[in-house]
């Protein structure tokens, strides 16, 4: 089969790495691809963004199916596109990737099809804002209504620090993923992420990861689009998979097809473990990152016949995909100043050597420079992931693995996988 994978991040970079081994594929073409994909297909400059330059390449290489990254490329219409010229796509509608693209209409779906989440309000002035904070407690939540790069999410201590963090968003900080907010009652409990896989009218479960989104140690700092994330993740005891499956999967993917939008691709439930069951968070209509670097590591199934199986509208010809029962955590290496004004240009050493067979570097912002030198191009840049019997040997191989690496533009959180440690610890 010839694939064609639209991105160039991390994320893009395992699926990349994952693709690759399938004895399906001929050829693997990614666009645009980062310097880390070079080994594993051939890179064509087609931004993700540009719908008609990736039609008539999937038209150019004959793409028996294509596989959609980022969810930029899902808002743009690249699947409804490449759907009228019957080029089969793993990745969801304009419209039914609304469900990550437009906040105020998952809680509005949520709603018609009693799916749990938390109480909110949908908000397009700040004077309406301002005055639904006296319904809230604090600490409030606020969320820009769009696509935000994953900073589009606020927790507020305070009414004030919300009016503020309301006047920004409505002023412009988001462009018009901010037009409008979302305003949520905040949820007591864990958060992490499940995932599955649909073709329209029946889903599978595809594991779960628990992400770490502050900049800092500690859970101190800005959000962020993830420093670094691990898989399996102890909160989903299966229990509450049972739960969110029976309760959130199911009725998405059949209330969508309900309403004439049928899902197609994987979607993301980030959730919160409450004392009254799972309740969602958020939606996402397409992997995770860093979610899914740990995910590919772990899968032992061949991922292409899943992926194809999600687009040709008949998912239940397979089993359920397995996965190995080892932990896997991602730790992110991002420019200095990220998420804010991340630092571009700056020379990597050391990333490209071998580190061993539990050792995978995933670049998700990375360039050459002419003198084909690795520098850093993005705000997350490596994604530096082991594989380990439990979450502690899985960290002291990824922490060992950064610490061969030399960058001194760079930073990181050294305590990824803190839950499960104290998890452990207290078992």
């Amino acid at each position: 089969m010839i694939f064609l994978l639209v991105g160039s991040g991390g994320r893009e970079h395992a699926l990349a790495w994952k693709l690759a081994q399938s004895p399906l594929t001929e050829r693997l073409v990614i666009a645009p691809g980062n310097p880390g994909m070079a080994p594993l297909g051939d890179l064509r400059d087609i931004k993700a963004t540009d719908v008609e330059g990736l039609v008539a390449l999937a038209r150019e290489i004959q793409a028996d199916l294509v596989v959609v990254g980022p969810e930029a490329a899902l808002e743009a219409g690249l699947a409804d596109r490449l759907a009228q010229y019957d080029i089969p796509c793993f990745g969801a509608s304009k419209r039914a990737a609304r469900l990550e693209t437009s906040k105020a209409f998952t809680k509005q779906f949520c709603d018609r099809h009693e799916i749990p989440t938390a109480g909110y309000g949908v908000y397009e002035t700040a004077a309406e804002a301002r005055q639904a904070l006296s319904v809230f407690k604090p600490p409030y939540v606020i969320k820009a209504d769009g696509l935000a790069a994953g900073k589009g999410v606020v927790i507020s201590p305070d009414a004030r620090d919300a009016g503020h963090e309301i006047d920004a968003m409505l002023g412009g900080r988001f462009g018009q993923a901010g037009a409008r907010v979302v305003i949520e009652e905040f949820m007591e409990g864990e958060e992490a992420s499940l995932f599955a896989l649909s073709d329209g009218t029946r889903s599978v479960l595809f594991g779960g990861a628990q992400d770490h989104k502050r900049a800092f140690d500690g859970d101190h700092g800005p959000n962020t689009g993830g420093m670094g994330t691990y898989s399996p993740a102890p909160v989903f005891t299966p229990e509450l998979v049972e739960a969110a499956e029976a309760r959130i999967i199911r009725p998405t993917i059949a209330g969508m097809a309900a309403e004439g939008t049928p899902y197609r691709g994987v979607l993301y439930a980030g959730l919160m473990a409450t004392d009254q069951g799972p309740r969602l968070v958020e939606f996402n209509a397409r992997f995770g990152d860093p979610e899914c670097q740990v995910l590919m590591m772990r899968l032992k199934s061949d991922l292409a016949p899943y992926l194809l199986a999600c687009a040709q509208g008949d998912l239940g010809r397979l089993p359920p995909p397995e996965f190995h029962a080892d932990t896997v955590i991602c730790v992110v290496m991002a420019a200095k100043g990220y998420p804010d004004s991340p630092l571009s240009g700056s020379i990597i050493r050391g990333a490209e050597q071998d580190f061993g067979p539990d050792v995978q570097v995933f670049h998700a912002g990375t360039a050459r420079d002419k003198g084909g030198r690795l520098t850093a191009a993005g705000g997350r840049v490596l994604n530096v992931c082991a594989r380990g019997a439990d979450v502690t040997q899985a960290r002291e191989r990824a922490y060992g693995a950064i610490r061969k690496i030399d960058w001194p533009g760079g930073f990181y959180r050294s305590d990824i996988g803190w839950r499960a440690l104290e998890r452990d610890e207290t078992a």
